[in-house]
């Protein structure tokens, strides 16, 4: 019997996840679920050396482990972007893989706006006040509605902020590969809108054309009063960039989910030691919601490929 083997825990109880992954194999395939996560090449390839399909979220899963697995034919990649697969290899093996877009769309545009609604209502400072016997004296803040709101990115979760800054009163832009026809969003170049927004939230890819695309030029375009939110991926940003316009005061704050690599961070990493900056360890996709949302999706990928009609195929 061919053999699905889901690498790590997917963020729901294992009794749930083998019930979902049970209904969607229908006694074609044997499971495997492991209890813990685990990153070594050795014990990656020991995991998935029998496997016709294997799921796995964000850690990485590249041709050294690959090609150790002869009978796989189907990565399931428990995520949305799959930059940490070795995706070009497994076009050369003929594997398919698959994703699981959109569970994460709520998710992440909800931590959108609590990073700004942190940096603009400065709550993080009057926690602090109010433990420290303090008053609310220069923490008074600013609002949303009115200000001008950039979206780098209009797919799903970009399509989803640039609806929820417009519910807040904003004037919506967004720059997109694509002019899409979303209500009250002006596109724009990307040069206009940083240089024109308030807040920036970017929603890309990480792709080697998106690689640094927010960098030292890019940023120096943005006003002085802007804040800038990366809940997408590191390598988009030049930290180092991003960090002295902080210190310099050519940027009000920054929200960042993301870094150059998984958390976690080193305390030297030059975004934790500028002024302004709201940080959270890649955690924007996490929810209970989305985390059920997510094992649901993985395992109808699995089903819809054995029945010969693959879905969300990378």
């Amino acid at each position: 019997m061919t053999k699905l083997v889901i690498l790590e825990p997917l963020g729901i109880s294992k009794e749930k996840l083998l019930s979902l992954a049970e209904s969607a194999v229908q006694n074609r395939m044997e499971i495997t679920a492991y209890d813990d996560r685990k990153e070594d090449l050795q014990t990656l390839i020991e995991r998935s050396k029998d496997a016709d399909a294997v799921v796995l979220s964000n850690f990485p899963y590249r041709k050294e482990v690959i090609e150790k697995c002869p009978h796989l034919k189907m990565i399931c990649v428990a995520f949305t972007g799959t930059d940490h697969v070795d995706v070009e290899y497994c076009k050369e093996r003929g594997i398919l893989v698959c994703n699981c877009a959109g569970y994460s769309t709520a998710a992440v545009a909800d931590l959108v706006f609590g990073m700004i609604i942190d940096i603009y209502r400065k709550i993080i400072e009057c926690n602090c006040a109010v433990r420290e016997e303090g008053t609310g004296k220069c923490l008074t803040g600013h609002e949303l509605e009115g200000k001008k709101f950039g979206v780098i990115g209009a797919g799903a979760i970009g399509s989803r902020v640039a609806k929820i800054a417009d519910a807040f009163g904003c004037e919506v832009y967004a720059y997109n590969r694509s002019v899409k026809d979303l209500p009250h969003v002006s596109f724009v170049s990307l040069d206009h809108l940083l240089s024109t927004c308030d807040i920036i939230s970017l929603h890309l890819p990480s792709t080697p054309e998106t690689k640094n695309l927010i960098d030292g030029d890019k940023i120096r375009l943005m006003k002085p009063s802007a804040v800038f939110i990366n809940t997408a991926r590191g390598a988009i940003v030049d930290s180092h960039a991003l960090a002295e316009a902080l210190r310099e005061g050519r940027l009000a704050g920054a929200g960042i989910d993301v870094f150059e690599m998984e958390p976690p961070i080193p305390p030297e990493h030059p975004l934790l030691n500028a002024p302004g900056v709201v940080a959270t360890p890649h955690i924007a996709f996490a929810t209970e919601e989305s985390m059920m949302k997510r094992a649901e999706i993985a395992m109808d990928n699995i089903q819809l490929w054995l029945d010969g009609r693959p879905q969300n195929v990378v």
